[in-house]
């Protein structure tokens, strides 16, 4: 995606604290955060992300200073605040935080039913909104009788629902799962590749150093650092200070450059790069072929599909909502469910076939991923394959460029 270069949220010497006589939460803080831009929000507890959070959000009013969303002053009443607050949505750390209603699908239509949307649009919001995190089968369920990992899922989908420009996610993966956290940054990655601004803060730094384009470091309720992750993590003592650590294949790849003597430069942020970056050419790699799938095919069109892209033996992974909520897509043979571009090119870099079926939308971020690859290590190459789409004018064989 195209970054705009302006700030869609900006603070400007911004403090305030909760409650008087209570310590500032964050103290002159000047940050902005641009459009089009996946950026992290870290720091260690008490830095002041919440607050920076509530702040963009309007949930909080400065004492000092001014927040600007899209370039105008934040207001904090009337119809500016309304179109303000369906414009920019969190997910909390907590979902019961969000949770108001006792039924999924109630929950998930509250924010669009509270925009004025007619019942069609709100019905149509809730419907995809549920699809996307996978919970159209739980619409009719009592949210508290829900697993925490599933309560967060309904308040995901309540603010995908509303459809915001920016969407600032809290902790997402806190409390979940290794698998269900994966299918959230995979959420998060679909909505912004949909043209969603996607902000997050997370403390595992190995997850936001693989998915965020930039960093936000806050310390002690400053701004201390904002731009690419690479040059910060560079800075040992900045690290500690922010009372953070480097991510593991950071680090591996620092110490490997200073062992051998040679460059950390280009930095690796995912495991299949770092493996890439060690190993070299080999002239051993595959393309990995990916097959774009919407979500009207069946997966007996998927299968009639794989079995005519004349490569036997392909190990097959997933990528994106559509495909993943294909009926019976479970008979098809997947092996890697989760994080499938990084396995399926891992599987490249060994020289063994593999083949990604892919939502639409989520072409794109694949071939981000392997522009690494291809310009500094194996070489490893994606190739496309013919859209497959339902009905008997379906196109299973054949290549694209």
């Amino acid at each position: 995606m195209t970054n705009s270069g302006q700030y869609v949220i900006e603070l400007r010497h911004v403090s305030c604290r909760y409650g008087r006589g209570r310590p500032l939460a964050v103290n002159d803080l000047s940050i902005g955060l641009r459009a089009g831009v996946k950026t992290a929000v870290i720091g260690a507890n008490g830095a002041g992300k919440s607050t920076l959070f509530r702040l963009m959000t309007g949930l909080m009013k400065p004492e000092k200073g001014k927040v600007y969303f899209e370039g105008r002053e934040l207001a904090y009443r009337g119809k500016a605040m309304h179109t303000r607050q369906a414009a920019v949505a969190m997910l909390p750390q907590n979902p019961d935080d969000q949770l108001l209603c006792s039924y999924v699908e109630d929950d998930v239509a509250f924010g669009p039913k509270n925009m004025g949307l007619s019942d069609k649009e709100v019905d149509e919001r809730v419907d995809d909104a549920l699809f996307r995190t996978g919970l159209t089968e739980l619409r009719k369920s009592a949210t508290m009788r829900l697993s925490y990992g599933q309560r967060k899922r309904v308040a995901f989908a309540g603010v995908i629902a509303m459809r915001p420009r920016v969407l600032i996610l809290d902790e997402p993966t806190a409390g979940l799962d290794p698998q269900m956290a994966s299918e959230v940054m995979e959420i998060a990655e679909q909505l912004y590749r949909g043209g969603t601004t996607v902000i997050i803060s997370s403390h595992d730094t190995a997850l936001t150093y693989a998915w965020a384009d930039e960093a936000a470091v806050l310390r002690r309720g400053r701004c201390v650092y904002t731009g690419p992750q690479e040059n910060f993590y560079a800075d040992p003592d900045q690290v500690y200070l922010a009372g953070l650590v480097r991510p593991p294949v950071f680090s591996i790849n620092a110490g490997l450059a200073d062992l051998r003597g040679g460059n950390a430069d280009p930095y690796p942020h995912t495991g299949a790069q770092l493996v890439g970056k060690l190993v070299g050419r080999t002239g051993r790699t595959v393309p990995v072929r990916v097959l774009p799938v919407q979500a009207d095919c069946t997966a007996e069109q998927i299968k009639a599909a794989v079995a005519a892209s004349a490569v036997p033996d392909a190990v097959l992974g997933i990528y994106g909502m559509s495909v993943r909520k294909v009926p019976e897509i479970v008979s098809v043979g997947i092996e890697y469910w989760t994080d499938g571009p990084e396995h399926c090119m891992l599987e490249s870099l060994n020289g063994r076939p593999s083949m990604l079926l892919c939502d639409p939308a989520m072409v794109p971020a694949v071939r981000e991923q392997a522009v690494f690859l291809q310009r500094y290590a194996l070489g490893t190459e994606i190739e496309m394959l013919p859209a497959l789409t339902a009905g008997p004018g379906c196109r299973t064989d054949g290549k694209t460029g």
